[in-house]
Order: C-alpha cells, then sequence, then structure tokens
C-alpha cells in the first residue's frame, strides 16, 4: 500500500477580529481542506498545497498569532480511509448543492418555455446562468482529491442542462426565424 501523505496545520488566532479568521478560513476551504477540528486542518501533501500552506502561516504570524505546519501520515489503512471518507464527504456536500443548482436551473428553463417566453434576453440571461455552473463544478471537480461519489452524478446534471439550454436557444431562434 502506497502511504498517503498529508499537510497538516495547526493554528491558534484570536478571535477579534473575525474578519481575519473568517478570511483564513476561506482560504483553507478554498484549497480543499478539511478540518479535523477547530484550528487543525489537512490538505493531500503536493508542492501546491505545501506553497500556500507556506504562505498561509506566514500570514498567521504577522497576526501575531502561533502556527504549526507538519508532514503526517495515518497510523494505518484504517485511519487513512477515515480521512479520504471525510474529504469525499466535504465534495458530496458540494456536488449536492450544485446537484440543487442545476434543479434551479432546470424550473427556470421549464418556467420559460411554459410560458412560451422565447427572448435573446431571457436566453442571455440563462446563458450566464450555465457559465455559471460550469465555473462551479470546475472548481468542486478541482477540489476533489479522491473521487467523491457524486462527482459523476454532477456532470452528468451539467450535460443535462447544457442540453437544455440548446434545445431552449433552437426555440428562441426558431421563434426569430433565424433558421429558415
Amino acid at each position: 500500500m502506497k502511504t498517503q501523505n498529508w499537510l497538516l496545520l495547526t493554528y491558534k488566532v484570536p478571535p477579534e477580529p473575525a474578519k481575519k479568521r473568517i478570511g483564513l478560513w476561506r482560504k483553507l476551504k478554498g484549497m480543499g481542506a478539511i478540518y479535523l477540528q477547530n484550528g487543525v486542518c489537512l490538505l493531500p501533501k503536493t508542492d501546491d498545497h505545501t506553497r500556500r500552506l507556506k504562505i498561509i502561516e506566514n500570514e498567521i504570524n504577522e497576526m501575531a498569532s502561533d502556527s504549526v505546519l507538519l508532514e503526517t501520515v495515518a497510523l494505518d489503512k484504517a485511519q487513512e480511509d477515515k480521512v479520504v471518507a471525510r474529504f469525499k464527504a466535504d465534495r458530496d456536500e458540494e456536488y449536492a448543492e450544485f446537484i440543487d443548482k442545476c434543479d434551479d436551473f432546470d424550473a427556470e428553463i421549464a418556467k420559460e418555455t411554459a410560458a412560451n417566453h422565447f427572448t435573446y434576453a431571457e436566453l442571455e440571461e440563462n446563458d450566464v446562468d450555465l457559465k455559471k455552473l460550469q465555473t462551479w463544478l470546475e472548481k468542486i471537480r478541482k477540489l476533489d482529491f479522491y473521487g467523491a461519489t457524486r462527482a459523476a452524478e454532477a456532470q452528468q446534471r451539467l450535460q443535462n442542462c447544457e442540453a437544455l439550454l440548446d434545445a431552449y436557444a433552437q426555440r428562441v431562434f426558431e421563434a426569430h426565424d433565424e433558421n429558415r
């Protein structure tokens, strides 16, 4: 078995100003870190994560706070599986939220179709919404280090949204005699 190495960051920052503490939390979550408890987070060891965590460690020190950055491994396979499961669970939560937004997108297209509202303005608005979904899924994928269970479902839902918008666009073009 190949051992998975992780980077473990522990830190303690003052509660005020909250803006700095929240900013730190957002950066770490934005990298895909999981929190084992308050002020203790974990990321897979990569050169990029090492570099970024060293920058964050420096920021923590500039807050007149304390941090320790370590490389670590799980004690055994069961512990490693537990950590990987936490990473997958975090991504699955994000995929679930993404899928909910795909449902909203589908409902919006259905509403406009039922109302025979085939305008370029509506098409443009829905195109912007689709681009947001595409960008969002790409961000989640970048943080999906271990292949969360809902990744394929999220990809399929995005493809459905793309097909739905293509069909709606065709109706808009037909309504404006673009293809005749």
